[in-house]
């Protein structure tokens, strides 16, 4: 098991990636550097080779699934992951990981949106989209990420090892943090520098394709992990619009004993009693996610036995284990 093992996922990046493979190399020399190459058509793979890197590849398109695999194959006592884009200094690695290894944080969130990245990033869609997703999930989710969207993050070898990838693109991230605050995981922010793409490369993030995308996988995760809030919202809203249509109804009623719009009446009533059915779904599957919590927490410690077990001394005879 690798002490700390650097992550690189890596598309078409020939142009950054043997200096970031360096400057790893200089700021934690102790370390183990993976890139995987996701289908580059370039000479990604080549010069980070030759930079000294490990290489692997992911044939399946997409950073959710590179780091799929990533976290699949990978034993380490403390992950580093960071694009290979040379958007991000390297200075702050050390205290990352310095976090995860004697701290006991799960995830330390390289946070951008505090230094440099609304000056350096020239794509304002991209800054409002960064704003609004801290905003959404730390509003929806009662927590204080402070960067959500960023690629630059350190985590524990129980993190790594209990959390299920789902996504297939960029909302990897969005998926990342919420699995943190949802099992209530010590997640630490540090904040980082950031430096826009050198002149040449490309982003392969699609502005409003992966946006929605990450809009979606958000408000999917927040049904998945808080249904009887979300559930809850559905049945207020629905029991809401029925009154306000049904009031008229009432008050003509008693006024006149009469009831002149029964087509509406009776699609009120459906309403209220979609918003009950709403209200008890949302109630059974919060007593299904108080379950997965409690067997999270199994899970995580027999994770945690698991790495003390290959962490061990080498030299320690079996009675002394």
């Amino acid at each position: 098991m690798d002490k700390i093992a650097v992550l690189i996922p890596c598309y078409n990046e020939e142009q950054t990636i043997e200096k970031v493979v360096r400057d790893v190399r200089e700021a934690l020399p102790e370390a183990v550097i993976y890139v995987y190459d996701n289908n580059s058509t370039d000479r990604t793979a080549e010069l980070a080779k030759a930079a000294g890197a490990c290489i692997c590849h992911e044939y399946r398109q997409g950073k959710g699934s590179v780091i799929r695999r990533m976290f699949r194959e990978i034993e380490a006592e403390c992950y580093l992951m960071i694009d290979g884009d040379d958007t991000y200094p390297l200075n702050c690695a050390k205290e990352m990981t310095d976090k995860v290894l004697n701290h006991n944080a799960d995830m330390v969130v390289g946070d951008r949106l505090s230094s440099t990245y609304f000056t350096e990033n020239k794509r304002p869609f991209h800054n409002f989209g960064n704003s609004l997703m801290r905003f959404g999930i730390n509003r929806l989710f009662h927590t204080d990420i402070k960067d959500i969207m960023t690629g630059y993050r350190a985590f524990s070898y129980g993190f790594v090892k209990t959390f299920p990838v789902f996504s297939k693109g960029f909302e990897i991230e969005t998926e990342m943090t919420i699995h943190a605050v949802n099992y209530n995981m010590q997640v630490e922010n540090v904040v980082v520098e950031y430096r826009d793409r050198p002149e040449g490369s490309v982003s392969k993030l699609n502005t409003y394709s992966d946006g929605m995308r990450v809009i979606r996988k958000m408000l999917q995760l927040y049904r998945n992990y808080r249904p009887l809030h979300f559930f809850g919202m559905i049945c207020l809203v629905l029991v809401a619009l029925a009154l306000a249509f049904m009031m008229p109804i009432f008050s003509e009623y008693f006024r006149t004993g009469l009831v002149p719009r029964f087509p509406t009446l009776i699609v009120c009533g459906f309403m209220i009693l979609a918003g009950i059915q709403s209200f008890f779904a949302g109630m059974i599957l919060e007593v299904m996610t108080a379950k997965d919590k409690r067997d999270f927490e199994y899970r995580l410690t027999r994770i945690t036995a698991e790495k003390s077990e290959k962490t061990q001394c080498p030299g320690k005879s079996e009675g002394e284990k």
